[in-house]
């Protein structure tokens, strides 16, 4: 990879190419088509030539090298997995690897066999580097903004909307728009009473609405909606809390719970007063890329 191409420039490039050939209406992705008639154009003599599912135990992915005799790569995915949305970023993520990190990894990689990355390891920034990559192929984001705007004050619908636009998962897509959203909202993820992991806004992070998941398990408030699933109806619910729930002040909690996954989805929103001392937050990658178990980070 040369010093320019940065994994927001693969997709970028990508994206540009796309929106000439089909438009920009032309989600979701047909991602083994591109990869392979992307990459025989761009690397005829080191294309993908395989993108296919099989059975892959303990993994998500891999991107591997041809056989003997025959050249270029293929990717794989876990055909056991039933989420579309996940296959498709296993998908998008291999592609990255494949664009960003060929030449220096000739084995290829396989994903989804570590319980834990650090994200500040030299391989957890190269699992970081595929995910950026296939967040910004799947979701580009003049057409995220074009869904929904950097102010609006969205609902789960609207997430929704964007996550079948792409073909993604809802956690994908609440993700990125929280990249690019001017309101305060906090993603909480969470499973038997305590946060897994969450991620904030930028607007959110600079008035303290965080939890700094790396300082131990955080118990999730009992007047909380994943504690309260007998109010969920088809998995999914909002409410309004007051102030000293989640935070000092009142929040708007919209959850889902993916029962396939056992675990709840909740989008805090808060409004755009600043009502407490901004507090030191965490680096954003921390709090995701760190402590999330490699299975649960194909999700995005």
């Amino acid at each position: 990879m040369t010093a320019a191409f940065t994994p927001q420039r693969w997709a970028i490039e990508i994206t540009h190419l796309l929106n000439a050939v089909f438009g920009v209406d032309r989600f979701p992705i047909d991602i083994p088509m591109v990869a392979k008639e992307y990459t025989a154009q761009r690397f005829p003599d080191d294309p993908i030539i395989s993108v296919a599912g099989d059975n892959l135990p303990n993994f998500d992915g891999a991107l591997f090298r041809a056989p003997a005799g025959r050249k270029g790569w293929g990717i794989i995915y876990n055909n056991a997995i039933s989420s579309r949305g996940r296959i498709n970023f296993t998908l998008a993520h291999e592609f990255g690897h494949y664009l960003l990190h060929r030449l220096a990894h000739p084995d290829g990689f396989y994903c989804g066999e570590q319980d834990v990355v650090q994200w500040n390891s030299p391989l957890g920034q190269i699992e970081h580097q595929a995910n950026v990559f296939a967040a910004n192929f799947l979701m580009p984001l003049d057409d995220f903004r074009r869904q929904i705007d950097a102010r609006a004050k969205i609902d789960l619908e609207m997430i929704s909307h964007c996550a079948d636009r792409y073909r993604v998962s809802l956690i994908a897509a609440v993700l990125r728009w929280l990249d690019y959203t001017e309101r305060r909202a906090v993603l909480v993820v969470s499973r038997d009473g305590f946060i897994l992991w969450a991620r904030s806004s930028t607007p959110a992070l600079r008035t303290g609405a965080f939890f700094r998941t790396s300082t131990g398990p955080i118990e999730i408030p009992a007047a909380s909606l994943p504690v309260k699933l007998d109010l969920l109806i088809d998995g999914r619910a909002s409410i309004d809390h007051g102030e000293g729930v989640w935070f000092k002040e009142p929040v708007r909690e919209m959850t889902v719970f993916a029962e396939q996954y056992d675990f709840a989805i909740s989008l805090l929103l808060l409004d755009d007063a600043t009502p407490f001392e901004s507090l030191d937050a965490e680096p954003e990658l921390d709090t995701y890329d760190r402590i999330m178990p490699e299975e649960r980070r194909r999700e995005w």
